[in-house]
């Protein structure tokens, strides 16, 4: 997770007849075979459907009238991340005038919010289940017509916008598009997007343990999300620095600066509107020295009694009754679908002889295990035990790749996700191990996607550029991606801020650091085909739509 420290692509073919142009960027699709290239490169359409593709990515204003009255084909809306498909057609787009407004089709209540949202941002009425006038955007759910919950269809056509979808994350992923495009250029144009992410998996990782951010820090990193179509936050609230919570289980862990429940909730809130999980994070069984502080008769030590900084005795029953207790007062608290139970770099693992080093727990996993079992196994053990203690509410549950072990006794539960992020901790195996094994994995490369605060350990500030032109989601471990065949098994990827050296930064620092990396990552998860723009060109795209 982080290292000890101080502190079937149709590539932009396009088909001309009459008035309307199909220029496909990859739709609906398998795996595309540029993700199995290497890191940076695609396969190359021919030179025509290359010229289409890249003119409907950089020039996507609404089609001016002609010298004969008509007007030219439209161009792609521009938007980050870019859209997969668009049909082109003839006509003057939609821009907000003053008798616009945002209407709901009959039965699509539930979007209320998308369009009283939307309005709000585009500055014009919204007048709900009423029947759509010229100048109006209809937001509508339709089902069984889309390629996925977050799937959605937006057709410009004779004055008015449409956006339809399955699900109401999808049409507020259709919103996104047009706001960008309003934004970017003015006007949405005259023609019909289809899109659907990539990956289900799209977010951002906090560590709000070692380094303490304010509610309103939170929310507005939220909002940055929602515009790129990221649903993802991870909270890693509990590290040795800091238990960032209010708890009423434990109030004696909680850190002086912390959120409060009803801070908390109203983060969970907001994120919801926003289509986004947050997914919590209570590490174990490393990484709880904020937790041990009021509960030192827990804190694990050697053969010669030294403590081993953060980690708990998992050979005692109180450790698992304790961190059961804290997981199931959090799984209330949180209501999403996913669970992060940390288990990366517990510190009796990382000796040259773990058992000689820490005897009591080898007699544990011996006494539990059978006769060959080692401390790995106790270790695995507890990764299965503390999954178990949160699924019975559904949890897809996750933990961090070094937690993972090879050859033991007791092997890790196969519905664990797995999140990769190092190949260079003890414990830690190269990516094609976990998904030889048929693991699902989320990508966290530590080479791309850490934000580490001070650069510890040879960690260097990543860049939207790098992640842009080098890194796909098959890229896990360093620089070389995995074959395409395994692609199914990426669910996704999350870039992560890491408070190693909390005061490197301030908050206002980390937000800016980071918001072109997000905005890069939006692109690589959602839209599987190499980008279309220049760096630069998309840098100047994504300073056009923020905010």
């Amino acid at each position: 997770m982080r290292w000890n420290s101080p502190g079937t692509l149709v590539g932009g073919a396009a088909i001309v007849a009459a008035a309307v142009t199909l220029t496909v960027v990859a739709w609906p699709g398998a795996t595309t075979p540029d993700r199995g290239a290497p890191a940076g490169s695609a396969t190359t359409p021919p030179a025509a459907a290359r010229s289409e593709a890249s003119s409907a990515r950089s020039d996507t204003r609404p089609a001016a009238p002609t010298p004969s009255g008509g007007y030219a084909l439209s161009k792609a809306p521009r938007a980050v991340p870019s859209v997969r498909q668009f049909e082109a057609a003839r006509g003057p787009g939609w821009r907000p005038s003053g008798g616009s407004a945002v209407v709901i089709a009959k039965n699509s209540g539930k979007l209320a919010d998308e369009g009283q949202l939307l309005a709000k941002e585009l500055k014009i009425d919204y007048r709900g289940a009423v029947a759509a006038e010229a100048g109006d955007i209809e937001l509508a759910l339709e089902s069984g017509k889309q390629a996925g919950p977050e799937s959605y269809t937006l057709t410009t056509r004779d004055g008015r916008v449409r956006i339809a979808g399955p699900d109401e994350a999808g049409v507020f992923y259709g919103t996104r598009t047009l706001k960008q495009s309003v934004r970017a250029d003015g006007a949405i144009p005259e023609g019909v997007v289809k899109d659907r992410p990539d990956r289900p998996q799209r977010g951002f990782n906090l560590d709000m343990a070692r380094k303490y951010y304010t509610p309103g820090w939170i929310e507005n990193r939220l909002r940055e999300m929602a515009d790129l179509k990221l649903n993802q936050l991870g909270l890693h609230f509990s590290d040795d620095q800091g238990f960032r919570i209010a708890s009423d289980t434990h109030p004696r862990i909680v850190s002086e600066q912390h959120l409060t429940t009803a801070e908390v909730r109203r983060i969970i809130a907001l994120a919801g509107q926003l289509h986004i999980d947050v997914v919590p994070e209570i590490d174990s069984p490393g990484h709880l020295g904020a937790v041990l502080a009021a509960y030192p008769e827990l804190q694990l030590r050697d053969v010669n009694g030294k403590i081993s900084r953060g980690s708990i005795d998992i050979s005692k029953p109180a450790a698992a009754k304790l961190i059961d207790e804290l997981l199931r007062e959090y799984d209330t608290l949180f209501p999403g679908p996913y669970w992060n139970i940390g288990a990366d770099e517990y510190q009796a693992l990382v000796v040259a002889n773990p058992e000689a080093s820490f005897p009591q727990l080898a007699a544990a996993a011996r006494k539990k295990y059978g006769a060959d079992a080692k401390i790995q196994d106790l270790a695995t053990g507890w990764m299965n035990d503390r999954a178990a203690t949160v699924r019975p509410k559904k949890k897809d549950v996750q933990a961090w790749n070094d937690g993972f072990f090879a050859g033991g006794v007791v092997k890790a539960d196969q519905n664990l996700q797995v999140l990769y992020w190092t190949g260079k901790e003890i414990g830690a195996r190269p990516p094609l191990d976990y998904l030889r094994e048929g693991r699902p994995v989320v990508n966290l490369n530590d080479e791309y996607l850490y934000y580490v605060l001070g650069q510890p350990n040879d960690f260097v500030y990543p860049t939207g550029r790098r992640i842009y032109e080098q890194w796909t989601p098959l890229v896990l471990r360093g620089t070389e991606p995995v074959p395409a065949r395994y692609s199914k098994q990426i669910l996704g990827a999350r870039f992560a801020v890491w408070g190693d050296i909390a005061s490197a930064q301030t908050q206002d620092q980390v937000a800016a650091g980071i918001r072109l990396p997000l905005a890069a990552l939006s692109q690589k998860v959602w839209n599987p085909v190499k980008p279309g723009l220049t760096w630069a060109q998309f840098e100047a795209l994504a300073n056009k739509v923020d905010g």
